[in-house]
């Protein structure tokens, strides 16, 4: 089953991630505190860009970069809002889906950037390429909480 192992709340560029047990989920804003919440992310867009208010990471893609490279990497250092286990992020784009109360959607994929790149390793770069997380649209308030589970809201559709 597929559920949130991190929170983590970025309040300004580049500062240390709090980790949260549960945060309130704005439509337009993004997360409660966080950066981007704030509009002070290195790249908060104006006017606030639907995809710019929660990032997602798959705990295992970060262990499998940790692993493949014998680098030390942390889901904190990829500086991603939720860490997920048991859910192929990238399957999410374009559509809505479940994060405990909350309803989401899936814009497009979070790719490693010169930023990241920057504030942690080079590796990033080639290594994290297309696993890097997702960028998603918060649809509905509410709060969210360590251990919610991630739910697609509509099946896949079928190739026959």
């Amino acid at each position: 089953m597929s559920h949130l192992v991190d929170i983590l709340i970025f309040a300004a560029p580049g500062s240390p991630a709090e980790h949260r047990t549960r945060t309130r989920a704005i439509p337009g804003r993004g997360l409660e505190g966080d950066r981007y919440f704030l509009g002070s992310g290195t790249f908060s867009p104006t006017p606030q860009k639907p995809d710019f208010e929660l990032t997602l990471i798959q705990e295992e893609h970060v262990a499998d970069f940790a692993r493949a490279t014998g680098i030390p990497f942390t889901a904190e250092e990829a500086r991603r809002n939720l860490v997920t286990r048991g859910i192929d992020l990238n399957s999410l784009v374009g559509r809505e889906f479940m994060i405990g109360p909350v309803r989401a959607r899936g814009h497009r994929l979070c790719e490693p950037c010169n930023h990241l790149a920057k504030l942690t390793r080079p590796e990033v770069l080639r290594g994290l390429l297309h696993k890097g997380g997702l960028r998603a649209q918060i649809l509905t308030e509410g709060e969210i909480s360590l251990g919610d589970s991630l739910v697609p809201c509509n099946p896949t559709p079928s190739l026959e």
